[in-house]
């Protein structure tokens, strides 16, 4: 493959080895003029257009940087069992997005729900709402980089007709880190919002992320709200061996308005990898009455099937598997000492029973995937920039560190995310010296109106791009 065709930015039309200078212009008309003047002085006149809408870019400037020269052990030796939200990592172990930007890859798939809110069937729409819930986590397969910290005070947006919504983040507080969420559908019939709070630990061979918080959709035309937490993620190897991903945990989904109620169970790896990746569960009414059982990968596809059909194969599937596990031999067994928690080489793909119905099947990535950080085609353009749209100066797309990272300049990189950090001490200690305290500028913390539990509420307002109160953090 010719890496300069294949890496040619197609969102600036500029190939991988742009100065800094013309970064630089590029950021300067974003954020400093006016729609109008952007327009005029965009060159080669406006951002291409399919068919009257946007295109966006299909690959990143440069390939991922290799991380084969670089080990994490040395830091992470004396952090086992703490948090790591407080330690510095290497540069070279991120992606080229904040994780703003990861948490944006939640409406990748917001045809669901559209699907859902087209639903008369409160029932159906708890299934498209679950096939939409675990699609969102979909995008963590083989994604074993870590996105970069937010900055106090940094936001994301996005807009995208051709899928139909609007998306605003904000980080609301650094010590412990908080990124509230607002979306919305430009059909005014639905909202997503919610605060993520994720808690990371080290236990020796690999990193633990626990995504605290609460996740809410509403889906106005049936005055329905639905609210869950996501599974625990878990990248095995970060010491030695090949690096992979397992999500575990229980999905509860709540409808507020009906106490209709998914339980979706993320199954861990397993002694043989046979659970690897599997999401099991089932939808019950408000009398705890079975509906459907749900079942899949979070990394193909998701299922559901009546109950009793599902019993009825489940008993034949054991039976058969009580035979096969007969003949397994001791020596498969692999012991907790070894070297690297390896990966299943055999991953077997859903079996589907008879009379299941298909509710979301995962988007086939890029070929060229590998060398672009394992990034979606959603997330490849999520830090692209577009000379007509002015930004508000605290956007992640303006960070310096990961637009360098992002171009294959990992000292550059290095240089300016050490530079960010410290501007942010600075401004913490002044904050100190005059008993100042910091101000959110687009989220309040509240209380979720459907669990009571602590939130963050969206205030309004950002769309309307009065930024001349942000703060400077960059």
């Amino acid at each position: 493959m010719n890496s300069e065709e294949e890496f040619y930015d197609a969102e600036t039309g500029l190939d991988s080895d742009n100065s800094s200078e013309d970064f630089a212009d590029i950021v300067q008309r974003s954020s400093d003029m006016t729609l109008t003047d952007q327009n005029a002085a965009a060159e080669g006149g406006r951002v291409p257009q399919e068919n009257g809408l946007k295109k966006h870019r299909t690959s990143l400037p440069a390939p991922m940087i290799s991380r084969n020269d670089f080990s994490v052990w040395s830091i992470l030796k004396r952090c086992i069992g703490l948090e790591l939200s407080k330690i510095t990592m290497p540069i070279v172990f991120n992606e080229p997005l904040s994780f703003l930007q990861r948490i944006t890859e939640f409406m990748e798939n917001t045809y669901l729900i559209d699907k859902a809110s087209s639903c008369t069937d409160p029932l159906l729409r708890m299934q498209t709402v679950a096939a939409f819930a675990v699609s969102a986590v979909a995008s963590q397969w083989e994604r074993t980089g870590k996105p970069f910290n937010p900055l106090l005070g940094e936001t994301y947006e996005l807009v995208r007709e051709d899928l139909g919504f609007r998306f605003i983040s904000e980080q609301v507080s650094h010590h412990p880190p908080v990124s509230a969420f607002y979306s919305e559908g430009l059909n005014k019939e639905f909202v997503f919002h919610g605060s993520i709070y994720p808690k990371l630990k080290f236990w020796g061979k690999s990193v633990e992320a626990e995504p605290r918080g609460t996740i809410t959709l509403e889906l106005l035309k049936h005055k329905e709200a639905y609210t869950w937490t996501n599974p625990t993620c878990c990248v095995h190897n970060v010491i030695i061996g090949k690096l992979w991903i397992e999500q575990y945990g229980t999905m509860e989904i709540l409808n507020h308005s009906t106490g209709d109620k998914c339980v979706l169970h993320f199954r861990p790896c397993g002694l043989f990898g046979k659970e690897l990746h599997r999401v099991e569960g089932y939808i019950q009414d408000k009398n705890k009455k079975k509906y459907c059982i749900i079942y899949g990968k979070w990394t193909e596809c998701l299922w559901s099937v009546d109950p009793a059909k599902y019993e009825s194969y489940k008993k034949v599937e054991k039976k058969g598997g009580e035979n096969k596990k007969n003949k397994q031999s001791e020596e498969s067994l692999k012991s907790d000492n070894d070297e690297a928690d390896d990966m299943p080489e055999v991953q077997e793909t859903v079996h589907v029973i008879p009379g299941s119905k298909l509710l979301w099947r995962i988007t086939t990535r890029p070929s060229n995937a590998s060398q672009m950080y394992n990034f979606t085609s959603f997330a490849v353009t999520l830090n692209e920039l577009d000379p007509e749209v002015k930004l508000a100066p605290t956007d992640c797309r303006l960070r310096t560190d990961i637009r360098s990272m992002e171009n294959g300049d990992l000292d550059q990189a290095s240089k300016e995310k050490e530079r960010l950090e410290e501007k942010q001490r600075a401004s913490r200690r002044e904050r100190a010296k005059s008993n100042g305290e910091w101000r959110t500028r687009w989220f309040t913390q509240g209380d979720n109106p459907h669990t009571r539990t602590s939130d963050w509420i969206y205030t309004g307002g950002y769309f309307d791009r009065s930024f001349t109160d942000c703060p400077d953090i960059y």
